[in-house]
């Protein structure tokens, strides 16, 4: 619990960024709709347009790439997607296309940011027990962003709100580039009293969204008594930690009749038995390990777990040992429980994917190419198996066919700044300086650097032949954002 607190206060300021971001999303309603469900999403967007919400997004989430500590696990970001974008089609959201924001910290939090941006530290993995209540995080989360929060509450302070926009994105910024109080302290010049009314709303907030949330789990074929389950969790919590309070309670106020009154609610949907996929209890162990005080702990946490009764045939349990042999360099021990556990989930894409990055360990290089190619062929684009047979010809020296692999990958997922950052490594290994040069631009952008980004572009530009394919294509980039550049500045 120390070490869980420790990392907790070390990346606090980066979770205060977050709660003001978060903040952007709350809005009162008025005693008719306490009673019952709003109206969905339509009372938002008279002052704050779909595109200003997109830009707020977009400089939110450049904050959280320069700042906060990212989980690039393929398995767990693969996952997280996969979940997310199971509950979206139940989200009466006006916009679907959501960018997802991994936070490597312990802290139990979540957040969502206008523009579609939904952040989830692995801490929430490690709270939440079970698939249906970590799912109902996410809910109540795409509820904050259906509702339009955000363009509702500005709307109710027509006099202050382009002041309240302007001091809100400044501050943001500037805390997570800081990582200091400053940024604070600028919110605070500038909207103090907005800050306090928001607070002075927020459980109104919270009830609308734990409604539409319950609304979002049950659609999508998931458990609405998860929602109180995990409150539940977090009140225990709250009570154990006493004056450190979990960050997500900071932002998302509990009380026990708020508990009551999402369980009644959760109580009224007809009762299913659903049972969680393995898939999440898999992820969970990969982030206990990742999470632990230290690798030897991780096995002998998972170690004790196997010698309780029947523990021998939880297939979990083994996979977690597995990765913290992984973790604690004993590779020869994690390849021996993975190929045990494949004997009876053959296909299982976590066991081959985890098998691989066991391989890569031993230098197993070509096991590792193989198992990972035949994998690919039964199942055309998965991300965590493109991504391995990347770092497997990378380690391997393929330079040229790692960037392959990276180039289908950033097609797919043009906002993950670290593939781009590896297709560069990549393409350096294969001496293709232009590939170079145009995926450290894509870097730069997305890290809200346009004058590197521009430079990049040039560089590439100038090594390419005049009227080549390829250089028509960087020189529509390189407008592109110019553009972008030159609109900034005249703002």
């Amino acid at each position: 619990m120390n070490d869980v607190l420790i990392e907790f206060r070390r990346y606090r300021t980066v979770a205060i960024v977050i709660i003001l971001a978060f903040f952007l999303t709350s809005s009162p309603v008025s005693e008719a709709q306490d009673t019952g469900l709003p109206n969905i999403g339509g009372t938002g967007g008279g002052l704050i347009s779909g595109h200003q919400e997109s830009d707020i997004g977009q400089q939110v989430m450049v904050s959280i790439r320069r700042s906060a500590p990212r989980i690039t696990d393929p398995l767990i970001y693969d996952y997280l997607s996969a979940i997310i974008y199971r509950l979206v089609p139940s989200a009466p959201l006006e916009n679907r296309e959501i960018t997802l924001a991994l936070i490597d910290s312990p802290a139990l939090n979540a957040f969502a940011v206008p523009g579609g941006i939904v952040g989830v530290n692995g801490g929430l993995f490690l709270n939440a027990a079970t698939e249906q209540q970590f799912a109902s995080v996410l809910a109540h989360e795409l509820a904050h962003l259906s509702q339009r929060h955000f363009a509702r509450r500005l709307e109710q302070q027509e006099t202050s709100a382009p002041l309240t926009l302007a001091g809100m994105i400044a501050g943001i910024v500037l805390s997570a580039v800081t990582q200091s109080d400053i940024g604070i302290a600028a919110i605070a010049g500038t909207q103090a009293l907005a800050i306090q009314n928001m607070l002075a709303y927020s459980r109104s907030h919270e009830q609308e969204a734990d409604r539409v949330g319950l609304d979002i789990l049950a659609t999508a074929g998931m458990d609405p008594r998860g929602m109180p389950e995990m409150f539940e969790i977090m009140m225990r919590q709250n009570r154990l930690q006493g004056n450190n309070m979990p960050e997500y309670l900071s932002t998302h106020p509990l009380t026990q009749s708020r508990v009551a009154d999402t369980r009644n609610r959760a109580e009224q949907y007809p009762e299913k038995t659903i049972r969680d996929g393995q898939e999440y209890h898999l992820v969970r162990s990969r982030l206990q390990v990742h999470y632990a005080a230290s690798p030897e702990i991780a096995v002998d946490t998972f170690e004790n777990y196997l010698k309780k009764p029947n523990a021998e045939s939880n297939e979990v349990v083994r996979y977690g040992l597995a990765v913290a042999y992984l973790s604690n360099n004993q590779p020869e021990e994690a390849e021996k429980v993975i190929k045990e556990l494949l004997t009876s989930n053959p296909g299982r894409i976590t066991l081959q994917v985890t098998l691989a990055e066991i391989y890569i360990q031993e230098n197993k290089l070509d096991d590792a190419r193989s198992l990972l190619k035949e994998a690919l062929n039964r199942n055309p684009g998965n991300y965590p198996i493109t991504s391995t047979l990347a770092d497997a010809e990378i380690a391997a020296g393929n330079g040229t066919q790692a960037a392959e692999h990276l180039k289908q990958l950033t097609r797919r997922m043009p906002q993950q700044e670290y593939l781009w950052l590896r297709l560069a490594e990549a393409e350096g290994m294969a001496r293709n300086i232009v590939g170079v040069h145009r995926a450290r631009a894509e870097y730069d952008v997305l890290m809200g650097d346009l004058e590197s980004a521009q430079r990049q572009l040039r560089q590439a530009q100038e090594k390419l032949p005049a009227g080549s394919a390829q250089r028509q294509v960087v020189g529509e980039r390189l407008a592109e954002i110019t553009n972008r550049l030159q609109t900034r500045r005249n703002n």
